[in-house]
Formats: structure tokens, sequence, C-alpha cells
């Protein structure tokens, strides 16, 4: 991008009253150079260039944004947090996301378009190759990592399969997988690309070396997230994501490790701009898929429909948000720190977002991260949770409960001061004064 196109968009997004980190607009700048000049809610003159949308469509809107589309052209919703654009994501295919950015750019960053053709007939062309490392169980048979391991040589990949000790013969659990992932991170220096060993590679896997992500994996059935296929760059969020899965996975060793992971990337997405690619089926084929003799990597399982976790507790949780690669309203949406020496935290619910206008929703977001930013009134961390039902509201109070935070309950539109926190914090101080003295 030329220094003009910069500036243009600079100015689009200043027009439109969109606030982005630096992660966020990196990200949009390389779409810009990419699929063409940005618009904003509307498609754009040409066949090709980015729809930056502001509003969450109608349905009947959604629908006609959606057939004016083609491949060349990419739709970004900066502000992807809100319910309110799901359905027009569930019609589209699904790229990325960008975490929040602090008070900077306190909004989660959505990017999709149509089908992956544009980027995959491009990603061969990437200088960039990631190291495939994988591990299998200790004396188990050796036939599929063999397997994997010329796959590999024959696309002239570097690779690190071996056998690791286990609690079981016949399979690993997460936290063994962890480790050893933590480990070739430790060992070695350029992106990894961890498949199980019962995969086999039939392309060179460049998709997220090019699109420069910080990690890349797939949702199965599009929301429930599989560790079979597991990218990391070498950056300092894609390490934060892996040694929280690593944390997990060690304290909880009996739960499923998609579960595990799909947690850690909720807390890394809420305290970090993580930059997510969600890999095309393609990069997690199955034996019998329809499009399995076109898979990058294939691997040794047969083809199925049914969710990958034994927990529909879990699925009930988080399907819907994981859809629209968002984090739910049971998670933080963002947690911020500050250099108070006081551990104490403080949960804000942002509820009802569902029921309010969308501007409404993002100016309140906006305004509490600027409030804490601006004086965090001696609470060490915050957590901001949108919710758009009385249960959300429910389950994240007993949550902040559970820590011992202070909550507090607002609503979209509702006048946030600079000094919201320091406010909150001298009412705390009133009150534990008239307990101590009656």
């Amino acid at each position: 991008m030329t220094d003009e196109t910069h500036a243009n968009l600079d100015r689009l997004l200043q027009s439109g009253g969109i606030r982005l980190g630096r992660p966020q607009r990196d990200r949009l700048a390389w779409l810009v150079g990419q699929y063409g000049a940005p618009t904003l809610d509307g498609v754009p003159d040409g066949r090709n260039g980015v729809i930056i949308l502001e509003q969450p469509p109608s349905g009947a809107a959604a629908e006609l944004l959606y057939r004016a589309l083609n491949p060349a052209c990419a739709v970004v919703i900066p502000r992807s947090e809100n319910p309110g654009f799901d359905f027009l994501k569930s019609k589209l295919t699904e790229f990325g996301t960008v975490g929040p950015c602090g008070a900077d750019g306190p909004h989660e960053m959505w990017w999709g378009g149509i089908g992956w053709s544009k980027f995959l007939l491009t990603a061969d062309a990437c200088t960039l190759r990631p190291r495939i490392i994988s591990c299998y169980p200790r004396g188990s048979d050796e036939a599929a990592p063999l397997r994997l391991r010329q796959s590999v040589e024959r696309l002239h990949l570097d690779c690190h399969i071996e056998p690791i000790e286990t609690e079981f013969d016949n399979r690993i659990l997460c936290f063994e997988k962890a480790e050893f992932v933590v480990r070739m991170w430790n060992k070695y220096r350029e992106p990894l690309l961890y498949v199980d060993a019962g995969a086999a590679l039939r392309e060179a896997p460049l998709l997220p070396s090019f699109l420069g992500c910080d990690v890349a994996l797939h949702k199965w059935n599009s929301w429930e997230m599989s560790a079979r296929t597991l990218y990391l760059c070498r950056s300092a969020h894609a390490e934060r994501l892996l040694r929280t899965w690593q944390q997990f996975a060690a304290s909880y060793p009996a739960i499923w490790e998609g579960y595990l992971l799909d947690q850690a990337w909720s807390l890394t997405s809420s305290q970090v701009p993580l930059d997510t690619v969600w890999l095309p089926r393609s990069y997690h084929a199955l034996n019998g898929d329809l499009g399995a003799m076109r898979a990058t990597i294939l691997h040794d399982q047969p083809t199925t429909t049914l969710e990958l976790g034994p927990d529909p507790g879990f699925a009930g949780m988080v399907r819907t948000a994981r859809r629209a690669g968002r984090t739910g309203a049971r998670d933080a949406f963002m947690v911020m720190t500050s250099k108070a020496e006081a551990g104490n935290g403080i949960a804000v619910i942002l509820r009802d977002i569902c029921a309010s206008d969308a501007g409404a929703v993002a100016a309140t977001v906006e305004a509490v991260t600027g409030a804490y930013a601006a004086d965090c009134g001696g609470y060490g961390r915050l957590e901001l949770s949108l919710c758009a039902w009385q249960d959300d509201v429910g389950a994240v109070r007993e949550a902040a409960g559970l820590a011992r935070y202070r909550i507090l309950e607002i609503a979209p539109g509702q006048r946030i001061a600079n000094d919201f926190f320091a406010t909150c914090a001298c009412d705390d101080a009133v009150t534990t004064a008239r307990r101590l003295f009656p």
C-alpha cells in the first residue's frame, strides 16, 4: 500500500468513527492490499474491494449484500462482538478474527468473504514455510507416522516427528500433546504446524504463513476447535495462547483437548489482540469427505458430522458464539490490567446488548475501556462482559463473585465518565467504612 492509500484508509475509518488497534489496522491494510479500495457499509463500485460494516444489517439487507458479493470482495466487521452481525457471518466464509486491542481498539474485528479460492491460489507463492511437528505414543504402530513423514519429505518441508512417553498405549492426552508442542516451540525458531500423526500432507500447507496470522486452526462443524491441526507463528501472542493451553491441560487433564484449546483461545483473545485464522476444511479433511482428493491435510479418520468432543453441555454454552468467531457472553469479552498494586478486580457487565442499538453498545464499550485506561480507580484488573440475556448475566455474576471481584451492571447508552472507576472505588471505601464504624 502507498502512503496515499494508508491516508485514505485512515480518513475512511475516522469518518465512520471506527477505532482500531495497531494489529487490527495492520490486518485491514493487508486486506486492502489484497482486495482493493475499502468502502463503508456498501458494495464497492467495481467488482473487487473491502466492505467495512459499521451496523448489523437486517435479514433482508444481509441477503442482498451477500448476493452482491463475489470472491474478489472481502467483508470486515470492526465491532464483531455484537451478536447482531451473526446472521450475515453465517452466510459468508469466515477467514479470521483479531481480538480487542485495549482502549485503543476495544472491539473484536472479524473478516470474511466468499470462499477461500483467492487465498488458496496465491498462498503457493509464500516463501515462509512452517516446520511440521507431530508425536505419537512410544511403542505404538509406526506405520502412520511413517506415512506422515514421507508425505512431508515429498513436499520438501522440515519436520520433527517423534514417539513420546504417554499414559496410554493407544492415545495421547491433551497435556502430553501440549507439552510436546511447547518443547518444539522452545527448540525451533520457525513457525510450527502441528498435525496428528495419523495425517498425511497432500499439498504444502502454506496458507497460514501466507496470511501472516498468530494462530490458525479449524473449527469442526463451524464451532468446535480442533487440536488435530494447529499453526503457531513465532509471535508473543501465539506463545501466550500455547502456554495458556498447556497450563489448562496440566490443571484439567480429564477434559477434552478441544475444549481446553477453546478456553485458552477465549482467554488469550480477551487479553491480547490475537490474530486468528479459521482454516478451511481442506486443512482438516477426513477419509470419505467429498473434497478429500483436494485436501491439503488429510486425517486418517472416518468422515462424520458428529461433534468431536463428548460434552453437549459445553457445546450449548459456546456453540453460537464460536460459529460467529467471537467470545461468548459467559466469557470475558475483554480483560484489561493496570499498574495498581492492589490485587482486586472489577467485573463490568454490559447487559441487553441484543435489545439495544449497535452504535450505543459500541460507544459504551469504548467509554468503559477509555475510563479504565484514564483512571483505573485502583482496580488491578477489569473484565468486561457483553450479555444479551439474564441467564448470561447471572452466570457472569457468579463467576465474578467466586473471584471476589467488584461487580457492576450497566446498560448500553449509559453515561460513563472518565472518573467512573475512581467513583466506584470511592463508593466501595465508604461502604467498607460504614461496615467497620456503624
